[in-house]
């Protein structure tokens, strides 16, 4: 069966490329911003809807009148009118705040959503992109599986030039016959229903104190005041490169901790059980006049350090590459809560680390908890016999705010449409 899957690979232009790259980048900024500005400008004014396809279709006007807009493809043109029309969507789902004008350093690149305009000369590791009216750009980078590219976008971040390539692939990821349950924490990273576990590498706190003296040192330099027409100096702007290299390279360490901790899971595990959490509410600012707000800010700075959310995740796809069966145990379980050996829930403090139950167990509070989950996976009928079933306890679907797909169908019903209307 053939999975999409998406790789980054880092791009080495030389200066003329570029240079054309921030030009076109700064191109499809002005392009975004112009779509927002005609959606605003004819509800506010005249009442009207504007659609995707009523801006998609401006566009052969608007290369007349703008001809530096030809040498970009029309379907990465198309791609930016639809970033509007999506974010347009999430606004009315409630998903995302009314959208927001971008500045060109804050709009980062743009997207080929079909194999025209774009090309990778290679085979998975390393090689060149060829883009059209630029050429090729060698690139680095090794992907774990290769396949048919369908997309590409090319992203501006911290100085670099990467490009994003999704494939379709046939993965396969090899397991073992394990099962375990798993317990999320600050202290431990995660735990297992073993007592054994993984400890938090803590990557946010060891870099806080260059963080904090970097942006100290940010604070003094001049920075930019669009009101009062303000320009940044260029030590403020070093200094803004060099809090932002230090944030990237604590995000870089996360992410390469999560995926040799997920392949290590899932290599030795068809079955793996955890609780289902409410990171957001989890993670919530502490409420207003409450007198530990230091507490709980520090408890929520250590909990997206260990970012349970992706690490699930990454467990949970990698899981169904292998053909696992991943569960999500409901909060109503109160895995914390319950014993493991009866069954009977008695509420616990934080504080409390230790399980202790009437019926004589005995064992670490997160190990108790992760056992639970265990035992729910099992009680569900779920064993490895059935492996490759889809997984039990899933969170529901994500709403879907439109995409390319969605547009396609519209236009193959668009000529259905005209043979079935009545012609006068």
């Amino acid at each position: 069966m053939l999975t999409t899957r998406r790789v980054t690979f880092r791009l080495y232009p030389t200066k003329k490329q570029e240079k054309t790259l921030h030009d076109w980048r700064k191109l499809h900024q002005y392009l975004y911003n112009a779509c927002l500005s005609h959606r605003i400008t004819e509800y506010r004014h005249f009442g009207k809807n504007v659609s995707y396809f009523d801006q998609q279709n401006c566009l052969r006007g608007f290369k007349k009148a703008w001809p530096e807009y030809k040498q970009l493809g029309s379907q990465a043109l198309q791609a930016t009118v639809k970033r509007v029309d999506y974010a347009y969507s999430r606004f009315f789902k409630g998903l995302a705040k009314f959208p927001k004008f971008k500045s060109f350093h804050r709009y980062r690149g743009w997207t080929y959503p079909a194999t025209s305009g774009w090309k990778a000369h290679k085979t998975g590791d390393h090689g060149a992109l060829e883009l059209s009216n630029l050429g090729q750009i060698r690139m680095r980078g090794k992907a774990r599986t290769w396949g048919q590219p369908t997309t590409c976008t090319i992203i501006w971040k911290n100085n670099k030039w990467y490009c994003s390539i999704t494939v379709k692939c046939e993965v396969f990821r090899e397991t073992g016959m394990g099962a375990c349950g798993i317990d999320f924490g600050t202290l431990r990273a995660v735990t297992f229903d073993d007592s054994t576990g993984i400890e938090n590498p803590r990557f946010l706190a060891k870099s806080k104190d260059k963080i904090a003296k970097a942006s100290r040192q940010l604070r003094r330099k001049r920075s930019p005041n669009r009101k009062k027409r303000i320009r940044a100096s260029k030590r403020w702007k070093k200094a803004r490169q060099k809090v932002s290299k230090l944030q990237n390279k604590v995000a870089l360490q996360r992410q390469d901790w999560q995926h040799k901790v997920s392949t290590q899971i899932v290599s030795g595990n068809s079955l793996v059980a955890t609780e289902k959490l409410n990171l957001r509410g989890m993670t919530r600012k502490a409420k207003k006049g409450s007198k530990r707000k230091k507490q709980k800010t520090g408890l929520n700075r250590n909990l997206l350090d260990v970012g349970i959310g992706n690490l699930t995740q990454l467990i949970k796809y990698k899981l169904e590459e292998s053909g696992g069966v991943f569960v999500e145990v409901p909060i109503k379980i109160a895995p914390s809560q319950t014993c493991p050996n009866c069954g009977k829930k008695k509420k616990k403090e934080l504080s409390e680390r230790v399980h202790r139950c009437d019926c004589g167990c005995l064992m670490d509070r997160d190990a108790a908890a992760a056992t639970v989950m265990l035992n729910y996976a099992r009680g569900l009928g779920t064993s490895l016999l059935n492996r490759g079933s889809q997984s039990s306890g899933q969170a529901p679907t994500a709403k879907h705010c439109g995409g390319f797909a969605q547009v396609w169908e519209l236009k193959r019903q668009k000529p259905r449409m005209k043979r079935s209307g009545i012609r006068r």
